[in-house]
């Protein structure tokens, strides 16, 4: 019996340079077919309804800020020592101890600076706080 002889050809190429031509020709049709109208009719935002309850001034008002920084701590925008916030706080304590007090911690500002804070303003009675890093 005789064996068959198989010959060999060349492998076969695939050319990749007609393909990538064909996809750039799609890419290039479909951006310049497409309307931005299409766009912005799918998708599908919805805002919150507004809130049916007007704001009342006396919240603004019950809103206190104190900034604790790397040297000090700040209120009103004003630098004040930890002497000077502790009195300050317990003159605005002893008007409303519902006024909510929101601690900003800047991102050098030492740990302990922050728990003395939070200790005078349970000290003067206030327990609405808020602590917020920057």
């Amino acid at each position: 019996m005789k064996k068959r002889v198989r010959r060999k050809g060349d492998a076969a190429a695939l050319e990749m340079t007609p393909m990538i031509d064909v996809v750039f020709q799609l890419l290039i049709f479909f951006i310049v077919t497409l309307k931005q109208e299409d766009i912005l009719s799918h998708l599908d935002v919805s805002r919150p309804s507004p809130d049916p309850t007007p704001v009342i001034e006396n919240d603004i008002k019950d809103l206190l800020t104190v900034t604790v920084h790397r040297y000090g701590y700040m209120l009103k925008g004003k630098n004040r020592t930890l002497s000077q916030l502790e009195r300050d706080l317990t003159r605005l304590a002893s008007f409303s101890t519902n006024v909510s007090v929101i601690i900003r911690c800047t991102a050098d500002s030492q740990h302990a600076r922050l728990v003395e804070v939070l200790n005078l303003c349970a000290k003067v009675g206030l327990k609405k706080l808020s602590v917020f890093s920057m």
